[in-house]
């Protein structure tokens, strides 16, 4: 029998259904979205995530028989542009949460993980000699010799990254880079909360209740929103944010980044995906798990 604490893996079910402008509720023992295009029956026993966007409201009921099915159910704006909040599926077990928080807290394990992050960005691999501040600069020079590939390409003026998050603005490419940027953090935060990890243990940022979203956006940047922002600023200035916004999602479309996110987590942080440990699992509920009972053995009590 299978063990209904271990968290469902993505590879077995439906990754994520976005819904907008519709209505959502209870249909006998399903959901169903009810929208001017007609009826559309929802797979719960067999879908990740439900991402409901812009003109949605949902019941009740739905978000029950949602939960039951281990459904995690999102917020989000047009087409994941931004994420809001979640409700978590049925989700007992924090293997995924645990595994990230012992990457985090272990200053070697950490060093690991972070040095897999750089490494991941590099066509080639790198030299297994240098150290993490020349891991850091080499892809400083990377990063600044790809804005000037796109620029040179895109015929787009670049003086530099600019960005304040208080205030909004700043030249035609820097606020596509923005705007780009944010969808693909979105993207990212979905899958991290939808996955049983934590967006806020991360491992190059710090201290910020988003810092393993920037970890993973980071892996995909030059990818997905430099090309994007660079091209959209360069074909014109109206509506830079909108237009670039478009171009992201779907760039995300054709690369199936969706489908990318979770086995790079997975192998950055050493795990498999059909991963499945007990050794944080109180059968019973109600007694303290094994590992306060080992730290009680070391103390002797």
């Amino acid at each position: 029998m299978r063990d209904m604490q271990i968290l469902p893996r993505l590879s077995d079910s439906i990754s994520y259904l976005y819904v907008e402008q519709a209505v959502i509720h209870r249909c006998q023992n399903s959901v169903e979205a009810v929208s001017d295009e007609g009826r559309m029956p929802i797979p719960v026993s067999a879908l990740c995530v439900l991402m409901l966007g812009p003109g949605c409201s949902i019941s009740h009921a739905a978000i029950n028989i949602l939960a039951k099915n281990g459904t995690t159910v999102a917020w989000v704006g047009e087409d994941n542009t931004r994420f809001y909040a979640c409700g978590t599926g049925e989700t007992y077990k924090a293997y995924n949460l645990l595994r990230q928080a012992e990457m985090v807290c272990d200053p070697q394990k950490r060093k690991q993980v972070v040095i897999r992050m750089y490494q991941s960005r590099f066509d080639e691999p790198l030299d297994c000699a240098m150290s993490l501040p020349q891991i850091r600069g080499h892809e400083g020079v990377r990063v600044r010799k790809t804005y000037a590939y796109w620029s040179e390409k895109c015929g787009v003026a670049w003086s530099g990254r600019a960005y304040n998050f208080q205030h909004w603005g700043g030249d035609p490419i820097n606020r596509a880079l923005s705007s780009a940027n944010a969808v693909l953090n979105a993207i990212c935060h979905a899958v991290i909360v939808s996955t049983g990890f934590s967006p806020a243990l991360g491992f190059i940022h710090q201290g910020r209740q988003m810092s393993f979203v920037y970890d993973m956006a980071d892996m995909y940047k030059t990818e997905i929103t430099f090309p994007c922002a660079f091209e959209t600023a360069g074909s014109g200035k109206e509506n830079v944010e909108k237009r670039v916004r478009m171009a992201v999602r779907e760039k995300i479309r054709e690369s199936k980044l969706m489908s990318r996110i979770l086995p790079d987590i997975y192998r950055l942080l050493m795990m498999r995906e059909d991963e499945e440990s007990e050794e944080y699992i109180d059968p019973n509920q109600t007694h303290p798990i094994p590992l306060w009972e080992a730290l009680f053995e070391e103390r002797g009590e």
